[in-house]
């Protein structure tokens, strides 16, 4: 019978020096502007209740929610706070196993009044059609006080964070940049990923495709005789920016040429 396993030896999604797991969820939070509110039902006591949400952070990495007291998740919250947030990271719409995730567990409570001039600040700067209703008098400021976050990065990659160490945790700080070469590197290099798998991985793959990118290297999609998998490549050095990742990109790409020449 088969059965669910991860990557092939040799092929470990972090078998490469990443970002930590607290790291890479605060990256994912970071870059994501809605997610899906998980709520308690109380209509149907006991059953999860989820809806789309849009999100802002506030300084503690909490996420920041405006809701009007007509929507079925405030009401739900008025009578047990417990929700989590899932949010998505970039690449889910073309292959929403392989790429990252978080869940952000905890109780979501009304902003205390000394906070909402500084939750306002931040939600609108995010949520910029939010002006059109933010006014509104039905709707309010409402903030997760997150006590845990589950990670997932992917095939064979996730881990439990606790809600501290999530608060504590920077962003990437290729973030903001990454989605950029993502969608540059898939359009413009394919090709590059079949050789650097094949080098730097040992994976003679006949599809790849970049996922995912960080101060400290990749992550690949491969498909292999069928069979889908991912890698993470390294960079050889650390990279803070657009520029210096492309820098070390043609590098790496010039120094697997020249092995794979060797090689042949």
């Amino acid at each position: 019978m088969n059965r669910h396993a991860g990557p092939p030896a040799g092929n470990d999604a972090d078998a490469a020096p990443g970002p930590s797991p607290a790291e890479r969820a605060a990256t994912l939070v970071h870059l994501g502007h809605t997610g899906t509110l998980a709520t308690l039902s109380r209509r149907h006591a006991g059953h999860p209740f989820a809806s789309v949400m849009p999100y802002a952070l506030d300084e503690a990495r909490r996420p920041l929610f405006l809701i009007s007291s007509m929507a079925m998740h405030t009401q739900n919250l008025e009578l047990d706070a417990r929700a989590s947030l899932l949010v998505l990271g970039p690449g889910a719409a073309a292959d929403p196993l392989a790429a990252g995730r978080v869940t952000l567990i905890g109780d979501a409570r009304r902003v205390p009044e000394a906070d909402i001039a500084g939750a306002r600040e931040r939600y609108l700067a995010r949520q910029t059609r939010a002006a059109a209703w933010v006014d509104y008098g039905d709707f309010a400021f409402w903030r997760l006080e997150v006590a845990d976050v589950y990670w997932v990065g992917g095939f064979a990659a996730m881990d439990w964070i606790d809600g501290t160490t999530f608060g504590a945790a920077a962003p990437d700080p290729l973030a903001d940049a990454a989605p950029g070469i993502v969608e540059h590197m898939n359009r413009d290099h394919a090709d590059a990923f079949l050789l650097f798998a094949r080098v730097l991985a040992s994976v003679p793959a006949e599809e790849a495709a970049m996922l995912e990118v960080d101060r400290l290297g990749f992550k690949l999609r491969l498909m292999s005789e069928g069979r889908p998998s991912t890698t993470r490549i390294a960079f050889p050095q650390e990279v803070r920016s657009a520029a210096d990742a492309r820098a070390v990109l043609i590098e790496m790409l010039s120094a697997c040429r020249a092995r794979d020449r060797v090689s042949t």
